[in-house]
């Protein structure tokens, strides 16, 4: 049995920072999450998702492109990394409540505050200077940010729609990588990033499931506790929503071209990811709180699906 000191009771057995990294160095990559790096996937894939529509809808893809995608993987690294590490700073007392978060770096004592707004400020610094190598654009879409980083945190102590806030900031790459592309931000790249926060709305509420009993006790709120009972006709309600903008972002970025298998390519690429939502749900077991956590890591597979539909679409047009 892992001892708290030593792991973290609700990241992956066996993860690599537990069985590789050097020993003082794990308290600061458990604090970014870098034990379980589903966080970083989801929030690159809007970005990804960005760049192959944005190839399409604006002809072409370019050498610059392949920085963007290098550069994006870094900055969702660090920036997932710096906004947990701020995340389990504001809620540290709260996470000393949780059996689930017990074990975190905080509230278990292997760093101090301290040295978690040190790391913090360490990996943003990191993340800004990939940032200040894009046009003025995404510079300052990234800025702006930092708001919705700031802010997130606070959200499950004044709404029960906190995962809103986690939407909003983990698809913002999905503005951002488009005006990095292309220098604008158009109807399609709105689209893109309304349907990746639908799409969060959905993963995120499967995940909180798995703490309704902790929060409702220490007073937490989250979607998973607003909709209760009624959390399945929610999920559905997501899942038909996250496809629906999704595919309208792809509508709207290919047909003024009348680029008809650009379209049909990349319409594709949503029923596929569709498809593998559909799946998750009838697997999924609310009342279970592994199967929660097996599904949400799910998303990262679903997310991933359209990318290569999206770039096919894109040299296809």
């Amino acid at each position: 049995m892992r001892g708290a000191a030593e792991a973290v009771a609700d990241a992956p057995a066996g993860n690599w920072v537990d069985r590789y990294a050097p020993r003082r160095a794990r308290p600061f990559l458990r604090l970014s999450r870098a034990d379980r790096p589903i966080g970083t996937w989801l929030l690159l894939i809007p970005g990804l998702w960005a760049l192959a529509l944005a190839g399409g809808a604006e002809g072409g893809f370019r050498s610059w492109d392949l920085w963007l995608v290098v550069s994006s993987a870094a900055g969702a690294f660090l920036m997932r990394g710096a906004g947990c590490t701020w995340n389990d700073i504001t809620d540290r007392q709260i996470d000393a409540s949780v059996a689930r978060t017990q074990s975190r770096p905080l509230p278990s004592g292997q760093v101090t505050t301290r040295q978690a707004l040190g790391w913090m400020v360490a990996q943003a610094a990191l993340a800004a200077v990939i940032l200040f190598t894009y046009n003025s654009l995404a510079i300052a879409l990234g800025v702006v940010s930092l708001v919705l980083v700031l802010v997130y945190p606070f959200a499950k102590r004044f709404t029960w729609w906190p995962q809103v806030f986690l939407g909003l900031a983990f698809n913002w790459g999905a503005l951002l990588v488009w005006a990095a592309h292309a220098g604008e931000v158009p109807p399609a790249a709105i689209l893109l990033y309304a349907g990746g926060i639908a799409w969060t709305l959905y993963y995120d509420t499967i995940y909180a499931h798995q703490d309704r009993e902790d929060d409702a006790l220490i007073g937490v709120k989250s979607t998973a506790r607003l909709f209760g009972d009624h959390s399945r006709g929610w999920l559905w309600a997501f899942f038909a929503l996250t496809i629906l903008l999704l595919g309208a972002a792809v509508v709207v970025a290919h047909a003024p071209g009348g680029r008809v298998l650009a379209l049909v390519t990349a319409l594709a690429g949503v029923w596929a990811m569709g498809w593998h939502i559909a799946l998750q749900m009838r697997r999924l077991d609310l009342d279970d709180p592994a199967s929660c956590l097996a599904v949400f890591r799910a998303n990262r597979d679903a997310g991933l699906i359209p990318v290569p539909f999206l770039a096919v679409a894109a040299w296809l047009g």
